[in-house]
């Protein structure tokens, strides 16, 4: 299989409020707007997409309507400390606190309105223990 694109779809009771906590927190424009379905693009990489759906529609089997659970969402940054303060700032929750782990991320996790989690990362290099774990080019160095 030749994948052309890959993006996340979350299914929601509210697109327009996802819409807008994307937009407005994440950098995200608007690309395709309905009311059941939007698809967003980051205006900072057009390679980097979300689409939102309303939970029930009829495009989605019945069986899988309505499930979001396990899901995060990983957006890696330049400078995870800034957008730490900005969303910190802007009073979106913050699960886990700007943390430098020894597996090599120093992250903070939020949360969209339907529960979905955010995961904002900065890779840093780990500690040997986790270097070790590693292929060599994907070792973080920064």
């Amino acid at each position: 299989m030749k994948c052309t694109q890959y993006y996340p779809v979350i299914q929601t009771d509210d697109v327009a409020a996802t819409k807008a906590f994307y937009v407005d927190h994440f950098r995200f424009s608007v690309s395709f707007d309905a009311d059941w379905y939007c698809h967003l693009q980051s205006k900072e990489d057009p390679s980097v997409n979300l689409a939102i759906l309303e939970s029930t529609h009829e495009t989605i089997p019945e069986g899988g309507r309505g499930m979001t659970r396990g899901l995060i969402l990983n957006f890696e940054v330049e400078d995870v400390d800034a957008e730490f303060e900005r969303l910190k700032h802007a009073e979106l929750p913050m699960l886990k606190p700007l943390t430098d782990e020894a597996f090599g991320q120093r992250h903070f996790i939020t949360r969209d309105p339907n529960g979905v989690l955010i995961d904002v990362i900065k890779p840093i290099p780990p500690t040997a223990e986790f270097a070790a774990q590693y292929t060599p080019e994907a070792i973080p160095t920064e």
